[in-house]
C-alpha cells in the first residue's frame, strides 16, 4: 500500500536505479575467426574517444596479435580460486563492479565457472554486470548455443559441453558476425595462429574440415539473420521484410493435403526457409475419426520436416489464411486446385483470386490435384 507522500520518493528511487547495460555479441563459426580480436579493436577505438573502457577477462590463447591489441586497456585483476589443489583464475566480476567501467569486455561468454565459483557460467556474471548499468562486449562461437547442439554434432562429430541459451542473442542489443572463408581459416590454423603447432593436424583432420567449418559458417550467419529477422517481428509495421522465405502449406481433410504438405516442405527446404503448416477447422463441425486421423498425420508429417503446424478455428477460410499469413510474414502459400465447382466460382470468386488480392506481395504455388 502507498500512503500520501510515498509517491515522490518511490519515483526518485526509481530514477535512480541504474540502466540495464548494453550487450555487444561478436559471433563467429569457429575459433580463430578473429572475433576477440575485433572486440579489443572496437574497445581501443572507444577508449581514443573518451570513453572508460576496462577488459574484464580476455583469453589470448598465445596469439600475439591478439595481445597486442589489448596493450593499453586496463585489466581488472583476476579472481584467484583454489580447487582441488590448484590455483586457477577467474573473471572478477566483483571488482568489476566496483570499478564501475562505462565498457567491459569479456572474452568466451560460454566459459564453464570454477565449481566453487559464486556462479555455474560466465554468462551469468555478465548479467549481473549488465544489470549494473555496465556495458559488455563479449564473444560466442555459433555451436555454443543450447538449441543448435545437436546440429553441430551431426555436422562435426563433436559435442558442445559448453553452452548458453538462445536467448541471450535475442536480448543482446547488437549481435555482429565476425566472417572469414573456411579457406582464410584453415591458412590461419596451418600458420599456427590459431592452436599450437602439435594441435594442428588434429584440428584439419577433425573439428576444421572445410565441409565443417562451409556448414558453421552458414549456419552461424544463418542464425544471426533469423535473429534479425524475429526481432523485427515484434515491430508491427507493414513495411516488414523477410530476410528468408516462409512457406505456408494450407492443408484440408482432402487426401491430397499429405501430397501438399511434401511439396511444401521441398519448397522451403530447396529456398532454405521456414515451413509452416495451416488447417482450418471450422467450430460449428465435427471431424469424422478418419478426417482427425487424417490431421493428425498433416500434424506429424509437419514435425517430421522441422515445421510449426497451425489449427486455426474459423468459419471463413480466407480470412484465417490472410491473418496466419501477416501474422507469420509468410512469403509463399501452398494451395491445392479448386474442387468447387465453375457456376460456384462464377459466382463467389476464387479462393486464390481473392487471396491474389489480399496478399499482393505474396507468391502462390497451386498444386494440381492427382
Amino acid at each position: 500500500m502507498i500512503y500520501a507522500g510515498q509517491s515522490s520518493s518511490l519515483s526518485s528511487a526509481a530514477s535512480s536505479l541504474p540502466r540495464r547495460g548494453k550487450h555487444k555479441i561478436f559471433i563467429g563459426m569457429a575459433p580463430g575467426v578473429g572475433k576477440t580480436y575485433r572486440m579489443l579493436e572496437e574497445g581501443q577505438q572507444l577508449k581514443q574517444e573518451g570513453f572508460d573502457v576496462v577488459i574484464g577477462l580476455l583469453e589470448t590463447h598465445g596469439r600475439e596479435e591478439t595481445a597486442e591489441k589489448a596493450l593499453g586497456l586496463e585489466q581488472v585483476p583476476l579472481k584467484e580460486i583454489n580447487w582441488q589443489g590448484h590455483c586457477l583464475l577467474e573473471m572478477n566480476t566483483e571488482a568489476i563492479l566496483a570499478r564501475s567501467p562505462q565498457l567491459a569486455l569479456v572474452d568466451e561468454l560460454a566459459h564453464t565457472n570454477v565449481p566453487s565459483s559464486e556462479r555455474i557460467k560466465r554468462y551469468q556474471d555478465v548479467e549481473v554486470i549488465l544489470e549494473a548499468g555496465i556495458d559488455v562486449y563479449s564473444t560466442l562461437n555459433i555451436q555454443h548455443l543450447e538449441s543448435l547442439n545437436d546440429l553441430v554434432y551431426k555436422i562435426s562429430g563433436v559435442v558442445v559441453r559448453e553452452r548458453v541459451p538462445d536467448r541471450l542473442l535475442d536480448e543482446a542489443d547488437e549481435v555482429v558476425v565476425v566472417d572469414v572463408t573456411p579457406e582464410t581459416l584453415q591458412e590461419r590454423l596451418q600458420e599456427g595462429r590459431i592452436y599450437a603447432p602439435k594441435k594442428i593436424n588434429q584440428a584439419l583432420q577433425n573439428f576444421f574440415k572445410r565441409q565443417n567449418l562451409v556448414a558453421l559458417r552458414e549456419l552461424a550467419l544463418r542464425e544471426v539473420a533469423n535473429n534479425i529477422e524475429e526481432n523485427s517481428r515484434s515491430d508491427d509495421s507493414d513495411n516488414h521484410c523477410a530476410i528468408h522465405e516462409r512457406v505456408l502449406v494450407c492443408v484440408s481433410t482432402y487426401p491430397n493435403s499429405i501430397q501438399l504438405l511434401r511439396r511444401g516442405a521441398r519448397i522451403a527446404d530447396q529456398m532454405n526457409g521456414r515451413l509452416f503448416v495451416l488447417f482450418v477447422a471450422s467450430p460449428n463441425q465435427f471431424l469424422s475419426k478418419p478426417e482427425a486421423l487424417h490431421v493428425e498425420t498433416c500434424q506429424h508429417l509437419t514435425h517430421e520436416f522441422e515445421g510449426e503446424f497451425l489449427r486455426e478455428e474459423s468459419d471463413n477460410v480466407l480470412t484465417a489464411i490472410v491473418n496466419i499469413a501477416k501474422e507469420y510474414k509468410i512469403t509463399q502459400i501452398v494451395l491445392g486446385e479448386s474442387r468447387r465447382s465453375r457456376w460456384h466460382l462464377l459466382m463467389k470468386g476464387s479462393i486464390i483470386q481473392r487471396l491474389m488480392r489480399c496478399l499482393p506481395t505474396v507468391d502462390l504455388h497451386i498444386i494440381a490435384n492427382g
